[in-house]
């Protein structure tokens, strides 16, 4: 296969998983988008978190709300965990690096937040002990995973939303991943601001 030839077919792989997806993910992208409004309209916010790609998908997603997505409107209260470098090492240094997220959101989450905990594979340790963390403080949970979910899927309770890639490779989750924080950024916009 030529260098173009393998192009095409990343291409091609990558809108074939989108659309493979949309029927399995639209529904649960709409009750995750009425979860985070429901929290950003009681004074709530929503905390971000995951581990290398992941983590800049946590800070893309953050960084939408906060600022601005494709409409002007006031700042929507988000955060990554992702980004604190002294307290990542600090937590990592003196407890374990499982716990980097799992602390801040003890520290900061209060009931009625939401956490959008994001693992391609659904089994990252941290982002396991960010979702224990995140019941501990009766907030509610958006986990956005590949794969069959791992242990995350396990995790969830009743009212948590799952948004699980149907997907093996790494790269087609995460595109997919990016797609589906827009989709929740332009629906949390429509239902504030209303649509076009």
């Amino acid at each position: 296969m030529n260098l173009i030839d393998r192009i095409s077919q990343q291409f091609t792989d990558s809108a074939q998983t989108k659309l493979q997806a949309v029927e399995l993910l639209a529904a649960p992208i709409a009750e995750a988008v009425e979860t985070m409004v429901h929290s950003l309209m009681s004074n709530g916010k929503i905390m971000a978190c995951g581990n290398g790609g992941s983590a800049a998908d946590s800070q893309h997603f953050a960084s939408e709300l906060l600022n601005r997505f494709e409409k002007e409107r006031p700042g929507l209260a988000a955060v990554a965990l992702t980004t604190d470098t002294s307290t990542l090492t600090s937590i990592a240094n003196d407890y374990d690096f499982a716990q980097v997220f799992s602390k801040q959101i003890r520290a900061l989450g209060q009931p009625g937040d939401v956490l959008l905990a994001i693992s391609t594979s659904g089994t990252s340790p941290n982002v396991i002990e960010a979702i224990a963390a995140a019941h501990e403080r009766e907030m509610r949970v958006v986990a956005l995973t590949g794969k069959s979910g791992g242990r995350v899927a396990g995790l969830l309770r009743k009212d948590d939303t799952h948004l699980c890639v149907p997907a093996d490779r790494t790269a087609r989750i995460q595109e997919v991943h990016l797609l589906v924080l827009h989709c929740l950024c332009d629906g949390i916009d429509c239902m504030l601001l209303g649509a076009d």
